[in-house]
């Protein structure tokens, strides 16, 4: 059974940081290429960033110079390094790992960013 748990989400006052984590367990994890997504209320899903099974990494243009992804094999563990945080932020945060045709959803961790 696929499993994709994120953590570390919360409230933070603006310009502040939180590192949240995505823990995956019945895949192949080093197989997968790796992202976070996030969903704002009344808006669309859309995404952050995204890591390679080889380490290349894709930003949006909104979180470029601020959000930093990374991941660990060793612990089937992708991270999402936020720093600068602002109430555009604030949004359900969806881990996602794809390889093949497959495509796997977490169930998210809020971030709320306030002023």
């Amino acid at each position: 059974q696929v499993q994709l748990v994120e953590s570390g989400g919360g409230l933070v006052q603006a310009g502040g940081s939180l590192r949240l984590s995505c823990a995956a367990s019945g895949i192949i994890f080093s197989a997968y290429a790796m992202g976070w997504y996030r969903q704002a209320p009344g808006k669309q899903r859309e995404l952050v960033a995204t890591i390679s099974r080889g380490g290349n990494t894709n930003y949006a243009d909104s979180v470029k110079g601020r959000f930093t992804i990374s991941r660990d094999n060793a612990k089937n563990t992708v991270y999402l390094q936020m720093n600068s945080l602002t109430l555009e932020d604030t949004a359900l945060y969806y881990c996602n790992a794809v390889w093949v045709g497959m495509n796997y959803w977490g169930k998210g961790t809020l971030v709320t960013v306030s002023s």
